[in-house]
């Protein structure tokens, strides 16, 4: 049985991609990784709300799945849309890794300091943890990332500690964020295995049932909330309890809720940010 895994072509997705692989390997299996260019990789400059809507790093690889191009596809979980697309499921999720941001470059924020990100989530937390930061867009891969903090005068960048840790630049980070500083994005730190319905036993071998409680709730929380890429949106669930958190882009505000009900915070938090 040939088992084709489709992923971006980036050193991270491909290193995510050859994990699964390795939870996905037994006998009779063969396994080969198909690389997927996504909306994301194509266009490295503009912001993500100018490409599209959230899920911009999954869409092609999701329309492969459909088409029957490839067998499973392997996302960061925090790439995903918040709902499930039609005809597909998250077969499996592999057991979640450090769900922090990291910041690169520095180990603490000053006022003052230019500090990289795409990220309207993490623009949003970052400048109400220090309101004189100013933030630049940047995107790109880790490596360029990391190369560009140099190349444009940065001070810091921040990214998710578990890419840098699976690529082996765990020395990069200055500081890991706790959650209760830098809220994570919903799904941070795990990986999606996606397939058709139907045919979740292809990967149900590699799905780790705590890291599927907590990030199904996270999501739907996000969902129901309404957020994405364009709306500094947040949600982590800690094994105890359910954050979420709706922020203004500019950090001028920003809402906190705790609790177990995904659907009851996301209402509030939806309450609170329609004024």
């Amino acid at each position: 049985m040939l088992l084709r895994i489709g992923s971006r072509g980036s050193r991270l997705a491909l290193t995510q991609a050859e994990l699964a692989a390795g939870r996905l390997r037994r006998d009779g299996v063969e396994i080969a990784l198909v690389p997927i260019t996504t909306a994301g990789d194509k266009d490295r400059t503009k912001p993500f709300g100018e490409i599209g809507a959230r899920g911009v790093f999954v869409k092609e690889i999701e329309e492969a799945l459909l088409a029957g191009r490839i067998d499973v596809a392997v996302h960061s979980a925090k790439d995903m849309t918040s709902s499930d697309t039609d005809g597909l499921v998250v077969g499996a999720y592999l057991e979640r890794e450090d769900p922090r941001d990291a910041l690169c470059g520095v180990s603490e924020l000053r006022p003052g300091m230019r500090v990289g990100t795409a990220s309207v989530r993490r623009k949003a937390q970052l400048l109400a943890l220090e309101p004189q930061l100013s933030i630049a867009p940047l995107r790109g891969n880790i490596d360029t990332r990391l190369r560009k903090r140099g190349e444009r005068g940065l001070d810091a960048v921040v990214l998710a500690a578990c890419g840098l840790d699976r690529l082996g630049l765990g020395d990069e980070i200055g500081r890991r964020f706790d959650p209760d500083e830098l809220l994570p994005e919903a799904g941070q730190g795990a990986l999606a295995l996606q397939v058709r319905a139907g045919e979740e036993e292809l990967v149900a071998a590699g799905d780790h049932a705590e890291t599927r409680r907590r990030v199904e709730a996270e999501r739907a929380c996000v969902f129901a909330v309404g957020g994405g890429c364009l709306a500094p949106v947040a949600a982590h669930h800690d094994g105890e309890k359910l954050t979420a958190l709706v922020a203004a882009e500019d950090g001028s505000w920003l809402e906190r809720r705790s609790g177990e009900d995904a659907a009851e915070l996301a209402r509030e938090l939806a309450q609170f940010a329609a004024g």
